[in-house]
């Protein structure tokens, strides 16, 4: 017998679902008024048929259990109504679905009535207002004797638990682990309000409400992100021409793992454009060193500028082993400007946010997305601009920025295009604006 549900997933919910289906974990963040809840309800009822477990048991989990009653009970009965022999619980708020299937709604405000269950599959609907020990001291557990799955989904509301899941779902992917994916899916990508009605919500919010709500912006709260993620967002939707770029200096940005789970990145830039970088782990510095002079033999680049802090052994190799010529740059070393920056790093960042505000081109990758936007500023008590050190940041997002640090570097100090025709040649403007002529 073929049952329909009233339920046809639109884009990018079609989407989402595959990824959902290919993903043990999942973390979803989306605009309000997207559809998630109604996503995420028909995701555990097919779940919970196609899963094909004995005795399967589903769980949505919200904040309150008020607020998910009144959120997902009625999706969950609206769209189980057509499908012969399910049994209701009103007082449970659980259904049972023709192969005994179970799917039952949570509270998290209550973490006893979670304790000592087996889930099958959970969902964890605005993940932002839970305690951090709901996912770690009870769920997570809850579904490791079945290998059950688990979506987080919601809205940004500043750093917490469903943004340092974000981060950790990033990094795990970035890593290539096959059980994780994170997603996120701002108003401009998904088109889910007419353009009136998007302009009529920014002018009535604030800007830190309507780049939180609609925008996915993390830092929405945070007045001293360096990078917004509206500008981040815009650059990843910039393409040029090869035409428009090819005359610019090409420029490596080596950031050298620190160690465990950072990653060794080496970063291409052309002018205006940024290309995929280069992301290699559990690499020693001898296996960086043949790899760069690898790329460096091939690409001939006009510099190339690798981090001094952790990149010394790979230096080392590169120009006292294999004679290649790189520049070093130490992070932590003194600005160019002085007066303005507290050391190079912010500087280069600094630098880096005006090539993206004023034409820059980015890789769409959601993991350089949300390195760019992770670092904080302040000043000195000399009024110096400085950025928010490298351990806070890993502290507070569990992950190191470092797709974000190899593009900074390429910033690291004015560049001039080697050309065989020595008569022309280019000289380099960090904002990506085409160079003046130069005679040699």
């Amino acid at each position: 017998m073929k049952v329909t549900i009233p339920y046809s997933p639109r884009y990018p919910q079609n989407e989402i679902h595959d990824k959902l289906d290919s993903h043990r974990f999942a973390v979803l963040v989306a605009h309000r008024r997207m559809g998630k809840t109604v996503l995420a309800v028909n995701q555990l009822i097919k779940r919970s048929i196609t899963d094909g477990k004995k005795r399967g048991f589903y769980a949505y989990v919200a904040p309150f259990r008020t607020q998910a009653e009144q959120i997902a009970w009625g999706y969950l009965r609206h769209f189980t109504e057509s499908i012969p022999f399910v049994k209701y619980h009103e007082q449970k708020l659980q259904l049972t679905m023709p192969n005994g299937a179970v799917i039952r709604i949570f509270g998290a405000d209550n973490p006893d009535a979670l304790r000592g269950l087996y889930f099958d599959g959970c969902i964890l609907d605005e993940v932002a207002q839970m305690k951090p020990e709901v996912w770690g001291e009870i769920i997570r557990p809850a579904l490791a004797d079945r290998k059950g799955w688990a979506v987080f989904i919601g809205t940004p509301k500043g750093i917490n638990l469903f943004s340092q899941t974000y981060d950790t779902a990033l990094r795990l992917e970035s890593e290539g682990n096959p059980d994780w994916c994170a997603m996120l899916y701002d108003i401009n990508k998904t088109k889910a309000l007419d353009d009136a009605e998007v302009e009529s919500l920014r002018a009535e919010m604030s800007e830190s409400e309507f780049r939180q709500e609609f925008l996915c912006d993390f830092n929405a709260a945070a007045d001293n992100a360096l990078i917004p993620i509206d500008v981040v967002r815009e650059a990843q939707s910039r393409h040029y021409d090869d035409h428009q770029y090819m005359q610019q200096p090409l420029i490596f940005g080596v950031d050298v793992a620190r160690f465990g789970s950072d990653a060794t990145v080496i970063f291409k830039r052309r002018g205006l454009v940024a290309f995929e970088p280069v992301v290699v782990r559990n690499f020693d510095s001898v296996q960086v060193a043949s790899m760069l002079a690898r790329m460096i033999h091939e690409e001939n680049p006009d510099a190339v500028f690798v981090d001094a802090g952790q990149g010394q052994g790979v230096i080392d190799t590169l120009v006292r082993g294999m004679g290649i010529r790189v520049t070093e740059v130490p992070f932590g070393g003194a600005a160019t400007d002085t007066e303005h920056y507290a050391n190079r790093r912010i500087e280069m960042w600094e630098q880096m946010g005006k090539w993206l505000r004023q034409g820059g081109a980015i890789p769409p990758s959601t993991v350089l997305a949300a390195d760019l936007c992770a670092p904080t500023y302040g000043y000195t008590p000399k009024g110096q601009k400085i950025l928010e050190s490298k351990d806070k940041i890993k502290e507070r997002i569990g992950r190191s920025t470092d797709q974000a640090d190899a593009l900074a570097l390429t910033f690291a100090n004015p560049v001039r295009l080697r050309t065989a025709n020595r008569a022309r040649t280019a000289v380099y403007d960090p904002f990506g604006v085409f160079d003046k002529a130069f005679r040699g």
